[in-house]
């Protein structure tokens, strides 16, 4: 906290700062015994008519009154990552953005609009690295109509939580009622320990998404498009554990080349197989293909609520770089439109 040189706390933040990391100290209101104060670190996204609204890192608003401030100071970015590969956050959503191709696209200014008939958020939504030259009323409208066209509901992908991302939108979106859906985090690691994890042996590599990988893939009656979604980006390799005969494989897996970037997805293993090892194998044999390619860092994406593919991505040494969200356009009878 901001202390002045007679020792007392001062919040040396205003109005002028929103789009800043801050660090602020207010008091808690119907405190329990003890607890008189609490701190919040993030951006401050708005402050308007006496409320500040603070993003936190993984992409919460807490809302605190000014009334209630005791000290506040804008702070530095967050450090440099010390684990894993630096990377920035419009280089990595880029990179993304290639390892999962829409089957259309149209630009906005800075804006990407995406489809693929509906298969995944990631192929549906916009993706906004920067600006869409017109103000943002005007470009929320464009986007909902070149949804509504497609019969598809709109969605921005925005994220949080590392230097250049997108608080800022996140809270003028919830301001005009769009709404939070799914949350998930982007993690980044080496590549060289994943091959090193386990030995290539009893695994199938393939540039093609066949039969037998698409009958463990958890996304079923996948069509043309999904296929086409599947096997676009720059260098794709599928990977097959098989199973017993005549039954689906054990584990499947994917895996996206681009420069220096490996991005793994649709790691899955059979559930009565788990806990075998099988997850690894797929992810080592994937990382080895990279490697021969000239790749040297890895990325992939995990939803909050899977714990148990946080604690096996942990310990093959990747770590949280952003947290990435899909807004979901408001319902005209709900906002009024």
């Amino acid at each position: 906290m901001e202390i002045s040189a007679a020792g007392r706390l001062e919040v040396r933040i205003t109005a002028a700062d929103v789009g800043k990391r801050v660090s602020v100290r207010s008091m808690i209101e119907h405190a329990a015994p003890g607890e008189k104060f609490t701190d919040t670190v993030g951006v401050l996204t708005s402050w308007d008519k006496g409320v500040l609204l603070i993003t936190r890192k993984g992409g919460e608003s807490v809302r605190i009154a000014e009334s209630t401030l005791v000290a506040g100071k804008v702070v530095p970015a967050a450090p440099a990552r010390r684990r894993g590969p630096a990377a920035s956050y419009e280089e990595l959503a880029r990179v993304a953005a290639r390892a999962w191709r829409p089957v259309e696209s149209e630009r906005l200014g800075d804006w990407e609009l995406r489809a693929a008939s509906g298969f995944t958020r990631r192929a549906n939504s916009v993706l906004p690295l920067g600006d869409p030259g017109v103000s943002l009323d005007e470009a929320l409208d464009a986007v909902r109509r070149w949804y509504g066209e497609r019969g598809l509901p709109a969605y921005v992908q925005t994220a949080t939580g590392a230097e250049g991302t997108q608080e800022l939108l996140c809270a003028e979106l919830e301001a005009r009622g769009w709404v939070r859906e799914v949350t998930a985090g982007m993690w980044v690691g080496p590549l060289a320990p994943v091959a090193d994890l386990a030995e290539p042996s009893g695994v199938a590599l393939s540039r093609e998404a066949d039969e037998a990988w698409l009958a463990r893939y958890q996304r079923k009656g996948v069509s043309e498009v999904a296929l086409r979604v599947l096997g676009g980006g720059p260098s794709v390799w599928f990977v097959t554990v098989p199973g017993s005969e005549g039954a689906a494989p054990a584990a499947i897996g994917r895996c996206v080349v681009d420069g220096r970037w490996a991005g793994f997805a649709a790691v899955e293993v059979d559930p009565d197989l788990r806990r075998q090892g099988l997850g690894t194998a797929v992810m080592a044999a994937l990382a080895r293909r990279a490697l021969d390619e000239g790749a040297s860092a890895a990325w992939l994406q995990v939803e909050d609520e899977n714990e148990g593919a946080r604690a096996l991505y942990a310990g093959m040494g990747f770590a949280a770089h952003h947290a990435y969200h899909h807004y979901r356009e408001p319902d005209d009878r709900d906002s009024g439109r």
